[in-house]
Parts: C-alpha cells; structure tokens; sequence
C-alpha cells in the first residue's frame, strides 16, 4: 500500500493515471455513450457501453467494453467492478476469453467464487471475524469457516458502483467510485474508494485503487479474476508454467490464516522461483498444500522499492500466452481454483471442474490487522490509499 499525506500530495508520475482535464473529457465521453460508444482517432470503438441487467433491488447494472488496436478486449462490469471478460490474442492471433465467469448477470448474483470482482473492504482472510484499532474491537460477519473473507457477506463485489468512461492518447478506461458506509459489514469510517481499469496499446490491463476514509480502518483492495490462458473452460491449468518473483511466503494453519512467520519457499513445493508448472508438485504431501488443498497462500513479492516490481510471470505453451504481474504492493495471493468443485457452470455452458483456474490476487498480507509484525494495512483520516497492479500479456 502506497499512503500519502493529503495536504499537497502529488502523486508520483510514474504511477500517474489521470488527468486535469478529465472532467471536462467525462461530459464528452458520457455525451458520446449515450450513443452506445467512443470512437478512437483510427476510427476503431475504443469504449462501448451496454445494459447488463438488474439487481434485485432494481439497481441497473451497465458493462464497459474496453478494446486496443492489437485485439485486446476487456469487458468491466458496474456490478462488483468485475472483469467479466478478457480477451487476449494468441501467438497466431487468434483472441480467447481468458478469464472465467458467467454469460449473464444472474450468475454473478446467485452463485459466484468472486469471478472477476474487486474484493474489500479487506479482501482475504481475518481470522476469528475480528480486529482492534486503536483499542477498539471490531466485529465482522464470519462467512469462511470462523473467518471473515473478502470483505463480508456483502462486500465490494456485491455492490454497483458508480462508472465514468474515459479516453487519452493510446488508453481507454473506466473510472468505478464506491462509498462504503461506517458499519458497513462491521469496518470502521466511511470509505471512498476508486477502481480504475486503464487499457493500453502494450496490451497491459491496469487497475489503479484509490481510497480514504473518516476513521481508522483495515483495508486491502485486490481483484479475484480467475485466468486460464487456454482459453476459459478448456481445461485445467496444471500445465501452466509459473515464475514468482517472491522467496518467502506467510504460512498459515488449518483455517488457511497466517500463523506469524515469514518463511523461506527454498527446498518447499512453494518455490516458484524458477518457472514451474503448476501441477508438477500440487499434490506433493506437504503440510502447507495439504492444508490448503493446493496453492492458495501468500507470496512475499522480492522488492527494493516501493513501485511498480514483477510480482508473477505465466506461460502457456499451446497458445504462446503470457501473462506477466506488476504491483506496488507487498504480497501476491497464488491460487489454483482448488474450491471449484464442477457444480458452476459458467460462459458458453462450460463447466468448471477443480483447478480451471488461477488466480494472482496482489494485496496486503491476509489478516494483517491481527499481525503486528506484518506491514500495516491501516488506513488513517488525511491518508490516501494508493496501489496499482499492471497484467500485461504477450505472447512467445
């Protein structure tokens, strides 16, 4: 997590993702959508906006559908500020959806393992549903075993937010802005938060958090997507090839919370330091996969600065598809769809069987707010909480 000081805070350039002129371009941008999309300088639609349907207490829910000149697409939902699809071109240039998730609306509502969603206020695990700040305990819904996760029984992936479109030389993004009330699923303060989806023309999908808050509170905003560089629903992800740019991990006990320890992944089956399928020892009998069922730990990312650094690099070999992962922050959540159990059907009625899907969740440490010795994941009145995570995908 980035904090800065609100007072005359500039944030830094190289992370800088808007602009002044951006409110005067949104009434231009939401002119133009009201004809369904902007046009790019080449003449190509580089934003499209599309009815998605609508929540149960007749909220409507829109889709932004974001393209590049190199056959890139991402489609971003209002609902839960989802990836909802993910399109990305192979080494004969033949585009795929890379991500899973539903065809409609409905799904995402009825039954969904956080496809595509930002995840918060605290995205991962807590243990017991419960924290102190400043002396004061806090009380969350346990809907994990004795843990809270994600956020809670209604987290940020189970809210609209509030969308503005945007266009600049070579990006077309969309803005999403939340307000999470005090109390809201028992954290503290009332919390602004921004997600911003920029795509590029170097192929690379950037989110940029941003968020403050009235009161002291735990925070950590990460997006869930599930990839399958394959294409999604052909098949497992076993023969994935994964680099970690990460040489200590945070072990965790029986409920998958971290005990304490950062620990070394040299001579574990956590070592991913050297580009590995994935499948090559996930069913090894070692106590922290057995525990988990497979990977679904925290990675403690190799950094020597507070910007953006490598956090993960995926390859996979019948489509030439590579995935790489940049973050400011200090950990990555590996995880190998270890939960998906085939009773999901998703997009196209493909079914989703046990490790379909992996997902790279860039945050905070889980349960940080219990663990003194983890980096501090709280958020203070006059903070602003910044972090930026980069996929960029190429092919070879």
């Amino acid at each position: 997590m980035i904090v800065h000081s609100e007072p005359g805070w500039k944030e830094p350039a190289m992370i800088h993702r808007t602009s002044t002129v951006g409110a005067v371009c949104v009434v231009l941008f939401v002119y133009a959508l009201s004809f369904g999309a902007i046009s790019s300088p080449e003449g190509k639609h580089m934003i499209s906006k599309q009815a998605f349907g609508t929540t149960p207490d007749g909220k409507s829910v829109e889709i932004y559908t974001l393209t590049n000149h190199h056959g890139m697409e991402a489609r971003i939902m209002t609902y839960g500020a989802i990836i909802v699809s993910l399109r990305v071109p192979d080494r004969k240039g033949h585009a795929d959806d890379v991500v899973l998730g539903y065809d409609s609306l409905a799904g995402y509502i009825e039954k969904t393992p956080y496809f595509g969603a930002v995840v918060g206020r605290y995205g991962n695990r807590i243990a017991n549903g419960k924290f102190t700040v400043d002396g004061k305990e806090y009380t969350l819904a346990k809907n994990n075993g004795p843990n809270a996760l994600h956020g809670g029984i209604k987290g940020f992936d189970k809210v609209v937010w509030q969308a503005e479109p945007f266009e600049k030389k070579g990006e077309a993004g969309v803005i999403l802005k939340y307000t999470s009330a005090d109390g809201e699923e028992g954290y503290p303060g009332t919390l602004q938060a921004t997600v911003t989806y920029t795509l590029n023309e170097k192929n690379e999908l950037i989110l940029d958090y941003h968020a403050t808050t009235d009161q002291a509170t735990p925070i950590n905003l990460t997006n869930h997507t599930y990839f399958n560089l394959a294409g999604e629903g052909k098949g497992d992800i076993l023969a994935h090839e994964v680099m970690l740019n990460a040489g200590h991990f945070t072990p965790v006990d029986k409920n998958l919370i971290p005990t304490g320890k950062i620990a070394s992944v040299k001579g574990t089956p956590l070592d991913f330091t050297q580009a590995t399928a994935i499948g090559a020892r996930i069913n090894d009998k070692y106590e922290q996969l057995v525990l988990a069922g497979g990977y679904d730990h925290n990675f403690v990312i190799n950094r020597s600065g507070s910007g953006l650094t490598l956090a993960a690099r995926v390859y996979e070999s019948t489509t030439g598809r590579v995935l790489e992962v940049d973050t400011t922050q200090p950990g990555v959540q590996f995880y190998t769809g270890n939960f998906l159990d085939g009773t999901i059907t998703g997009k196209q009625g493909h079914v989703y069987q046990r490790r379909y899907g992996f997902c790279l969740e860039t945050q905070h440490y889980p349960d940080s707010p219990n663990q003194p010795n983890f980096p501090s994941a709280i958020l203070r009145p006059g903070q602003v909480y910044h972090t930026t995570t980069v996929f960029k995908f190429s092919t070879r």
